[in-house]
């Protein structure tokens, strides 16, 4: 990454100087590092209400060997310590799950009135609410869905690169919290901010024994367009993780493939995804090599015009790729068995199929596709214990967004709360999040990691 402006307002003058003219200070963001605490400081733990999920949230921040503290609004049982006023904290848990009339909001308030000056740089702020959908009545309906501004509102408003999250947690599915807090407590979450996570009870989760440091091992997982980019931050990523990793990528790649695949001690495959039996040579490589537990369709294109301006084969060659190869593969591995029950479909968005980007009306409909695609099928394959998540990233540090125009270059990386771009290991980050076996409950998700861009919801 080559951010200057990131390095010069993080040393003594050019931070003074930026003060004084008013301009962005974006700090430099904590990344994960392997063998290190999950948060490095003190957890704060609050509610809005008795009727909460607190006993459960603090045998999982337990797990973690976090060091919690309780907020002085109510009583900590006698094992908790208190926390005091002028006790600094890296982290924040809020249980709102409690919540069932937006009268008794003020409990809200006044927890984060005395709590936000608090949190240290780099710091974390997770809020547990409902789904809206599952409460019984419209006062708690209403209730919940509120949280979602303040979620949002508190991400933009808490600088020092503090990220904010709501997770929706559907009644039966308080024992599932675990993999989804490790991740949003964590250095792993610091380009993901603003977002709405949503998890489902499901029996299989909650039952398995984890080793955090390599939870992927053992597991089978086919990444495509993996040769450079994000795609090669996701496959170093998931080995890391002890993922025994099959690499996909067009012929023309070829020598990079190669490379990274010795490398990783990964299975290469060439293979362009426009050919239409792409879909069944995939199967038949499944059939002779192995099926995976893990597929992550990383592979996309981009051919920017105006639509006034752009030929068909600049839409139908984006469109192919980016989504209707994506649906053909995921037909094709499912109706063969390829991918094993308990398994993982991760499929790569864009901000773009969010907000929408001009020049972009062939990506945007693609990306966007993804979504419909993540969104339709997650109550379908959740019946064979299969998940399937979306990760949208917004500005990415890589060599093509170093090659656009200086201008656009600096728009992209300060409008976000961030005020920077991400790295490619930020959704490599996310989409190990997804993958991991004690994720079962995460399906249907799209999570921007974007640093929460000032543009889409």
């Amino acid at each position: 990454m080559n951010d200057s402006y990131l390095r010069f307002v993080n040393k003594p003058f050019g931070s003074k100087l930026s003060s004084m003219l008013g301009l962005p200070q974006p700090r430099i963001l904590e990344r994960h590092k392997p063998n290190t605490p999950v948060v490095g400081g003190k957890v704060l733990i609050g509610t809005a209400s008795s009727q909460s999920i607190l006993d459960k949230i603090l045998r999982q921040l337990d797990n973690m060997q976090a060091e919690t503290r309780y907020h002085s609004s109510f009583a900590a049982p006698a094992d908790r310590q208190p926390w005091s006023n002028n006790e600094n904290v890296k982290a924040v848990v809020f249980d709102a799950t409690g919540l069932n009339d937006s009268a008794d909001s003020e409990a809200i308030y006044r927890f984060f009135k005395t709590t936000v000056k608090s949190i240290e740089g780099n710091g974390r702020v997770v809020i547990l609410g409902r789904p809206a959908s599952s409460c019984i009545t419209a006062e708690a309906k209403i209730a919940q869905r509120a949280l979602e501004g303040l979620s949002r509102s508190l991400a933009k408003e808490l600088d020092k690169a503090i990220a904010v999250q709501l997770v929706l947690v559907e009644s039966g599915a308080e024992n599932q919290l675990e993999s989804t807090l490790r991740f949003l407590l964590s250095a792993r979450s610091s380009y993901v901010s603003g977002q709405v996570v949503r998890l489902s009870a499901n029996s299989a989760g909650s039952m398995l024994s984890i080793n955090w440091q390599t939870p992927l091992a053992g597991k089978k997982v086919l990444v495509t367009g993996a040769s450079q980019g994000i795609g090669a931050a996701i496959a170093e990523l998931l080995v890391r993780e002890g993922a025994e990793l099959t690499c996909l990528d067009i012929p023309q790649t070829s020598l990079a493939l190669k490379a990274i695949c010795h490398r990783l001690g990964a299975k290469p495959i060439e293979l362009n995804l426009n050919e239409p039996n792409a879909d069944q040579q995939l199967v038949e490589f499944a059939k002779l090599n192995q099926t995976w537990d893990v597929v992550v369709h990383n592979a996309g294109i981009t051919r920017d015009k105006t639509i006034a301006r752009m030929s068909a084969e600049q839409w139908n060659s984006v469109v192919n790729i980016n989504l209707s190869a994506q649906q053909r593969i995921n037909r094709a591995l499912l109706s063969s068995n390829s991918i094993n029950n308990g398994g993982r479909i991760i499929c790569v968005s864009s901000i773009s199929g969010i907000a929408g980007n001009r020049g972009q009306t062939n990506y945007a409909y693609s990306k966007a596709g993804v979504i419909g695609m993540v969104q339709s099928m997650a109550p379908i394959l959740a019946e064979r214990d299969i998940t399937i998540n979306a990760v949208a990233p917004g500005f990415i540090e890589t060599k093509m967004t170093a090659a656009i125009p200086f201008a656009v270059r600096e728009a992209g990386r300060r409008l976000n709360s961030m005020s920077q771009g991400g790295l490619p290991v930020d959704v490599a980050e996310t989409i190990s999040w997804f993958a991991n076996p004690a994720s079962s409950g995460l399906n249907g998700n799209v999570v921007r990691v974007c640093g929460q861009s000032l543009l889409g919801a």
